[in-house]
């Protein structure tokens, strides 16, 4: 690669900069548009090493920042892609598509870099979640996955062939593609296909224990509603269901109204909220099904904003349970007899997930735990989740 060695020194110069106030997406852009100079391939290359350094954590953080940017490539790329003029002859001859591979080596010539430093707060990660496999899969960007709505699976997959897009079938709801493949232009997003990640998706795998009245439309209250793929996905999988969305973000909400215009969704309730006060507002009624798909630390999903790695501060689990707290006190009040509450988060920590699941066990014993389980995407480039759904006992 020609610039190859520039590239690396733009990019040490960035992440020098960088201090976390802002997404690294956004950073990047605007730095980028404040230096007309770079052309597209150069954003590209200097984006790849700026988030292939982001990948390591604290990995190594006593090294040099040329050291750490120079492992960090290495271990992100799967092959040499004209980065070779950055390394000797050593490094070529041990680059591998392995992950373990290459860690063996750099800890042969690095004997400081510990892996197990790349992500957070290990001790709060759930004794469910393997941490070693976990923690190295931040190495690997994860994929893109699309879920198919109700009779679109041939076409989408005719469009998608077509276009010439590799894909992969996981189910028959399910495709996966790489990261950097435009879909947007292949299929219509929210008519056809939702992009929603694989554990995303599964949290269907909760939807199929609750028992439902054929014979009547599902009352369901999605109060964390955000982008809106659960509530998409409860629909799809459910049918009919008189629908409210809220969230303390009017901004979000009226993004959703979009997207469920989108999707061929006419009729629903929407409102803003704060359920992190005392007596916020709440619907009217009572519902079949609360979705509390509540703000977390997001640690599930580091994989797609590497930066956190280095960002996050341990200090933040606390902020968030007691704010899952509040949610959940505020909503229990509004299920149905024999209704069900589906707490879900996109974290690997135990005190955002289980800890809130016993807390809800003990504060409210009329509410029976149907099921929990961990969402696991590490091992499929797909992000972490945690869901446990409760059911009301008359």
């Amino acid at each position: 690669m020609k610039y190859a060695q520039q590239y690396f020194l733009s990019a040490i110069q960035i992440m020098n900069h960088f201090d976390g106030s802002m997404p690294l997406a956004s950073f990047l852009k605007k730095h980028f548009s404040e230096n007309k100079k770079f052309g597209s391939k150069d954003r590209k290359n200097i984006a790849h090493l700026c988030y292939a350094y982001c990948r390591i954590g604290k990995a190594g953080k006593e090294l040099p920042t040329e050291e750490r940017f120079k492992i960090a490539l290495f271990l992100v790329n799967e092959s040499v892609d004209g980065w070779d003029t950055l390394y000797d002859e050593n490094w070529l001859s041990h680059w591998s598509k392995f992950v373990d591979s290459k860690l063996n080596f750099i800890k042969t010539g690095y004997a400081n870099f510990d892996s197990s430093e790349i992500f957070p707060c290990t001790t709060s990660v759930s004794e469910k979640i393997n941490v070693s496999e976990f923690s190295t899969s931040h190495l690997i960007q994860p994929d893109v996955f699309l879920r198919l709505r109700p009779g679109k699976y041939d076409a989408v997959r005719k469009q998608i062939k077509t276009a010439d897009i590799p894909f992969k079938t996981i189910s028959e709801t399910c495709f996966s593609l790489p990261n950097s493949v435009k879909i947007d232009t292949v299929v219509s997003i929210d008519r056809d296909v939702i992009v929603q990640d694989k554990s995303s998706q599964r949290i269907a795998e909760l939807f199929a224990k609750i028992e439902t009245d054929k014979t009547k439309a599902i009352q369901l209250w999605d109060c964390c509603a955000a982008s809106g793929g659960k509530t998409i996905l409860a629909r799809d999988f459910f049918g009919v269901m008189d629908m409210t969305v809220s969230d303390i973000r009017s901004s979000i909400l009226h993004n959703l109204k979009a997207r469920f215009e989108r999707a061929g969704i006419k009729h629903f309730q929407s409102f803003t909220t704060d359920l992190s006060k005392p007596n916020p507002q709440k619907p009217n009624g009572t519902f079949d099904l609360i979705l509390a798909d509540v703000p977390c630390s997001g640690s599930g999903t580091w994989g797609r904003t590497p930066e956190q790695l280095s960002l996050f501060k341990a200090s933040k689990i606390q902020e968030y349970t007691t704010l899952q707290k509040s949610i959940v006190t505020n909503t229990i009040g509004s299920l149905s007899p024999e209704g069900y509450l589906l707490y879900s988060t996109c974290s690997v920590f135990k005190a955002e997930n289980e800890e809130i699941a016993s807390f809800i066990a003990i504060s409210y014993p009329f509410l029976k735990l149907v099921e929990e389980k961990y969402l696991i995407g590490y091992t499929d480039k797909a992000d972490t989740m945690y869901a446990a759904l409760f059911q009301k006992q008359s």
